[in-house]
């Protein structure tokens, strides 16, 4: 028995048709941000479509936050003793294949399918990535995504490399950090040892917990430097996104002009949204027949 654990924050009513469409297959668990506010008919819906969500977190974009709605979520699905394999997926996501090929992949299959790089040697918005982790971050305090937000970020970066700051050094965490996109599928083995990696180990947890978009690194460090699953990640997630700005948004929100574009090997396709992504939709369902 496989999982789909799904991370939403708004879209509710897509959520919903992704779910149902994906529990004709999968067990589907789904955490709604605590900050959207369901109306009593999303509610009622949710119901009687009988999904599991929880909404418990309030997810600021870029903070610990997500990691944390992240483990809630998997801690739930590992509750079953009959889980095998996880894929954790967001709610602007849509399945690129038909839903029984994708189940018959992963069935029987130990491989880890998740994208990483070593940190120090990657760069993002002309910054070093793994001063997101090795300098203290609050997002969840003071929200990035603002104007005050991303002038706090050039502060931050500028006063705690003045001063020096080496958080892995004073926490005496001495391990090499990598990072990758969250998006992964993960058998349960593996996904038991990282979420008892970061209870057994507060110090290694608090270095995310005050990190910068630490969805991104926490899974990746913690398995990469293993070597009995270090040789089982395969680095490919198999999700299509189109790193350029589209439809108002970066990376792009796709729509129907993007089918041709999807690889044969994609099987979820992200962004997708309503407004725009409802043809693209129609066009994946009817060419994989779900």
């Amino acid at each position: 028995m496989q999982a789909i654990l799904i991370v939403a924050h708004k879209n509710i009513e897509q959520m919903i048709k992704l779910a149902n469409l994906l529990s004709r297959k999968f067990e589907v668990y789904v955490h709604i941000d605590k900050e959207y506010q369901l109306s009593e008919g999303e509610k009622q819906r949710l119901a009687k479509d009988h999904i599991r969500y929880i909404s418990e977190v309030a997810v600021h974009w870029g903070s610990w936050s997500i990691v944390e709605a992240t483990l809630r979520l998997m801690k739930w699905a590992m509750a079953n003793p009959k889980i095998t394999y996880v894929h954790l997926i967001s709610g602007q996501d849509w399945p690129a294949q038909n839903v029984n090929d994708i189940y018959d992949f992963y069935e029987h299959n130990d491989r880890i399918y998740m994208t990483y790089k070593l940190s120090k040697t990657v760069r993002k918005a002309y910054e070093p990535v793994i001063w997101w982790q090795q300098y203290y971050f609050n997002y969840d305090q003071f929200p990035r995504r603002t104007f005050m937000g991303k002038f706090y970020h050039r502060f931050l970066l500028l006063a705690e490399t003045i001063l020096r700051v080496n958080k892995f050094k004073r926490l005496g965490v001495n391990v090499d950090i990598y990072n990758g996109a969250e998006w992964v599928d993960i058998p349960r083995d593996a996904l038991e040892f990282a979420i008892k990696y970061m209870a057994e180990h507060p110090k290694f947890k608090h270095v995310f917990e005050t990190g910068f978009c630490s969805d991104e690194f926490w899974l990746q460090t913690i398995l990469v430097n293993q070597p009995q699953f270090k040789t089982r990640i395969v680095n490919d997630n198999h999700r299509y996104v189109k790193w350029v700005k589209q439809n108002g948004s970066f990376p792009a929100i796709l729509d129907q002009n993007d089918l041709d574009l999807i690889p044969k090997t994609a099987q979820f396709v992200r962004k997708i949204e309503p407004r725009y992504s409802n043809t693209l939709i129609q066009q994946l369902d009817q060419r994989d027949h779900n």
